[in-house]
């Protein structure tokens, strides 16, 4: 009724494909997530806030499907996209941060994904205080990535601040 171009029917195909991923049918979301970029772009513009989480949400579904190759420069072009748009203190920004570090660590750039981590758990400690469930969140992947490159001595005390022992 309203066309392909109307800003609602966009809303219903970004919920839609997320409705997909969550259901674990990827097959459908993918390509919905894809079109969904592409009209985004088009109709609102490369700097809309419902352009840049489309991009995000592409990107998360090309990780949830294996193809990192593909999602790791989306995640990156996220991050840089937020920061610019809607400033590095955004709760987006924060998340597309700590993405494309959970996806720099999924593909072994460690070195890349540790100090995205510290730079997350700093914000969220600033912005959001430091019992907050994304900072808590944060705090835990920052640990599991020190113990990953060997810095235990680095990550026990943050295991023991969030109660992860």
């Amino acid at each position: 009724m309203l066309g392909v171009d109307h800003p609602d029917t966009l809303t219903g195909r970004i919920n839609l494909a997320l409705a997909y991923q969550t259901a674990g049918r990827l097959v459908e979301a993918v390509p919905l997530f894809e079109a969904t970029v592409t009209h985004c772009e088009r109709v609102l513009g490369p700097d809309h806030p419902h352009t840049l989480s489309s991009r995000h949400n592409l990107a998360d579904a090309y990780q949830a499907v294996g193809r990192l190759a593909e999602a790791v420069p989306l995640f990156e072009a996220s991050l840089t996209d937020r920061e610019r748009v809607l400033g590095v203190d955004h709760p987006d920004t924060l998340t597309s941060r700590i993405t494309l570090a959970l996806a720099y660590q999924a593909i072994g750039r460690l070195a890349e994904a540790v100090p995205l981590f510290e730079a997350t758990v700093t914000d969220c400690e600033r912005l959001l205080g430091p019992d907050h469930p994304d900072t808590l969140v944060s705090r835990h992947a920052l640990a599991l990535a020190y113990r990953a490159v060997g810095r235990l001595a680095d990550a026990i005390p943050l295991q023991d601040a969030d109660g992860t022992g």
